[in-house]
């Protein structure tokens, strides 16, 4: 019994097997919950995919994907984990906007450069992870993850982030370690729950006097930035109990 999501699960495993395919036979298992290709040579993934319609979590991390087929946004139980992470992804299907129950998504260690606007309408999503996928922007559609608790971008090539961030009212955890930034994104102010900021390797210069006002906040993570955190506002953050490390 899976105590994460209370069902019972039929395990489909062929972990670290070594697979240059997916054998014709995991497509006839209707029956999975899980699906797990993880650390494999698998180069693509057949349209067949859509037949296995109970899903709960699919795992094809580490493996050497150039493309997604559109069926995938067939897979409309996935209520758990996607894993995409460490591929050769060059963009993502917009039928991945289909995935409204999943919870966990990540996409990271892929040479994306964006991400689908459709990722908008994963409404239940509740972490997201994009590192390292060569990411300039972040789409509008970004803001409509009502649910999203934990956001992370590390290794992109972000220099701002859009309005819409603003209305992630969930946001707890932020992650933007090792990219373009010059300033503290003006989206960030608005964001009620925001407990840990990581701008760690950004060309942050200084900080504004409102992240003093971020009612939750309770690390800011600035090192390896040419930033001045001007006495007064260090004063008001540690006074709370907010760690600044620079």
């Amino acid at each position: 019994m899976d105590r994460t999501y209370g069902v019972r699960r039929t395990r489909v495993d062929h972990w670290r097997a070594g697979l240059a395919c997916v054998p014709e036979s995991v497509w006839e298992r209707v029956d999975a919950e899980e699906l797990i290709l993880a650390d494999n040579r698998l180069t693509a993934v057949s349209p067949r995919l859509a037949a296995l319609t109970r899903l709960h979590m699919l795992d094809l991390g580490h493996n050497r994907l150039t493309a997604l087929p559109e069926e995938i946004g067939e897979l409309t139980s996935l209520a758990g984990c996607l894993y995409l992470h460490d591929n050769r992804l060059t963009s993502l299907p917009e039928s991945l906007g289909r995935l409204t129950r999943l919870r966990y998504l990540n996409v990271g260690e892929n040479p994306l450069g964006r991400l689908p606007e459709s990722l908008g309408d994963l409404r239940e999503l509740t972490e997201l992870r994009a590192q390292q996928a060569r990411l300039t922007e972040l789409p509008e559609t970004v803001g409509d993850l009502a649910a999203l608790r934990e956001l992370w971008l590390r290794g992109n090539e972000l220099a701002r982030l859009p309005n819409a961030v603003g209305r992630l009212r969930e946001l707890r955890e932020l992650e933007l370690r090792d990219n373009r930034f010059t300033a503290i994104p003006d989206p960030l102010r608005g964001l009620p729950r925001l407990r840990r900021l990581d701008l760690r390797g950004n060309g942050v210069g200084e900080l504004p006097d409102w992240i003093a006002e971020l009612p939750a906040l309770e690390k800011l993570d600035l090192r390896w930035n040419p930033v001045t955190v001007p006495p007064e506002v260090e004063e008001r953050l540690a006074a709370r109990g907010c760690v600044v490390l620079w």
